[in-house]
């Protein structure tokens, strides 16, 4: 039995599909609402809260390999939880900042989960995504109304990754052999710019969607209100703010892992054109 945490979220939702799809069974997603819950036939859906481990029992009941977006609950008693079920393999959806900007609060929690699952005697595949390409729905209000987004770093590219590769990667681990004991840096197929995806998101839309930019100052004072003063700075800093070689690597580790190229960002544009129209 598999199960998928956050398996209605962006990573999650493709994860459950593919697995479906290549014809892993048992497969079983997590969701806080199963009636609501819109799964592949065939795929069961389970209520819990990662906020609440003792939630997980009847959830956690047969699982072998688990699938675990952190951040969502007490990830250390969710992976205690986890082994006393007897569950033997955990794919962690970590971040490429452990590596790149280990200062930051993010990447210090990320970096003490990965510590915790590889201290909790299951076996255990670790991945670090870059920014993902799914962040661009952060315009999607100011383009349906304005058609015009306002970004700082407009021109800094970084090498966005599709969520549904960060979900190829994890199936691959999670039902084929020679993954347990590894950790993958996951990037897209190659760097863009925001005034890049505006473009992609235009060309998907059949309008032009143009972009004005703005100082760090501006846009921290439009975040800081929902991340919050620390978190607004720290995603400042990964937008463009603070930027190494590290975490503009375009790396090959999706087609190695998956045998399939990584998507491009414009492919996840016209996937989603309907949260921008």
């Amino acid at each position: 039995m598999i199960l998928v945490t956050g398996a209605t979220g962006n990573i999650g939702s493709a994860l459950v599909r593919q697995l479906h799809g290549s014809g892993a069974s048992p497969v079983r997603g997590l969701t806080r609402d199963a009636v609501r819950a819109s799964f592949p036939g065939g795929v069961e859906a389970v209520e819990g809260d990662l906020a609440r481990p003792a939630s997980l029992k009847l959830a956690l009941e047969g699982v072998r390999s688990l699938f675990l977006v952190p951040g969502m609950g007490a990830d250390a008693d969710v992976l205690a939880a986890a082994r006393r079920a007897g569950v033997e393999h955990v794919v962690l959806v970590s971040s490429i900042t452990v590596r790149t900007h280990p200062h930051l609060p993010a990447a210090a929690g990320n970096l003490a989960v990965e510590r915790l699952l590889r201290d909790s005697e299951m076996s255990w595949t670790i991945l670090r995504p870059t920014q993902f390409a799914s962040n661009a729905l952060w315009w999607a209000e100011a383009v349906r109304e304005h058609r015009s987004i306002r970004v700082p770093y407009a021109d800094i590219g970084l090498p966005a990754v599709h969520p549904a590769d960060i979900a190829a990667v994890a199936r691959v681990a999670l039902t084929g052999s020679g993954h347990h004991g590894r950790t993958y840096a996951l990037t897209g197929p190659a760097r863009i710019t925001p005034r890049q995806q505006a473009r992609a998101i235009g060309a998907a839309l059949g309008h032009e969607v143009s972009v004005e930019e703005i100082g760090r100052e501006e846009a921290h004072r439009q975040m800081a209100p929902f991340l919050g003063n620390r978190t607004a700075h720290a995603v400042l800093d990964l937008m463009g703010g603070d930027v190494n070689d590290e975490l503009l690597t375009v790396r090959d580790t999706v087609p190695s892992v998956t045998g399939s190229p990584a998507r491009p960002f414009a492919q996840w544009a016209a996937e989603n054109v309907v949260a921008f129209r």
